[in-house]
């Protein structure tokens, strides 16, 4: 499993059918692909049902999407951290806009996964919950404004002071918290402005999956990283 570096770039499959079981692992090989070829640090999100074929098809960090604040035993529906990682993910997404949670669950999380030694990206939707989840030492924070998923709009462009004071806010609490960028990314231009603006990365979702040529997409992406 690829080591995580940054800048990254980190594509959620969400629950697109383009990103689904045998579609799942085409698109990761299509992501290890233009990872290999760039040398840009790339990474996937699949569904908790393609996790483990999707960690042993490719050789590039695999998250998991969300796991819940729980410990093994009687939790009936609930996704265990210790579950995913045995699949082979090397992390989670936790609190994406489209799976809230308590700040008080996210803490619980956070803690979960790093006794595993596993990645957490943590999102969040403005500035000041940015800063909130900054004190609970995740490894990284996704800053996503909810309004702007799926747009085509990106955060960086549109309201690139939510990027900035997000950045602001997050150092005055924790300085190693790695910031990435999410929200209406779609190409290399918005990847651009994302690293001009101070982030590490981006968290991208249907710009990739739902893109008539993916690959031509993440190269665009790593041509933007490595410009900058």
């Amino acid at each position: 499993m690829g080591k995580i570096r940054t800048p990254l770039v980190l594509v959620n499959f969400k629950t697109y059918l383009e990103a689904t079981g045998k579609k799942a692992v085409m698109l990761a090989k299509t992501v290890e692909k233009a990872c290999s070829e760039t040398d840009v640090c790339m990474a996937v999100a699949p569904q908790h049902s393609d996790v483990l074929r999707v960690a042993e098809s490719v050789s590039i960090p695999v998250f998991a999407q969300h796991v819940d604040p729980v410990a093994a035993g009687s939790h009936t529906g609930h996704m265990l951290a210790e579950a995913v990682k045995e699949a082979g993910a090397v992390g989670t997404l936790i609190n994406h806009s489209e799976r809230q949670l308590r700040l008080s669950d996210i803490a619980a999380i956070i803690k979960r996964v790093h006794s595993l030694k596993m990645a957490s990206v943590v999102c969040a939707n403005v500035p000041e919950v940015s800063m909130a989840v900054a004190a609970l030492n995740p490894d990284m924070i996704a800053i996503e404004p909810p309004e702007l998923i799926g747009t085509g709009i990106s955060v960086s462009k549109a309201k690139p002071e939510v990027v900035t004071n997000t950045i602001e806010l997050v150092r005055t609490i924790n300085k190693r918290v790695t910031v990435l960028c999410g929200a209406g990314i779609t190409s290399g231009e918005d990847v651009a402005a994302a690293l001009r603006l101070g982030t590490e990365g981006v968290l991208v979702a249907s710009g990739v999956v739902k893109a008539k040529d993916p690959y031509r997409v993440l190269i665009q992406f790593a041509e933007a990283i490595t410009k900058a």
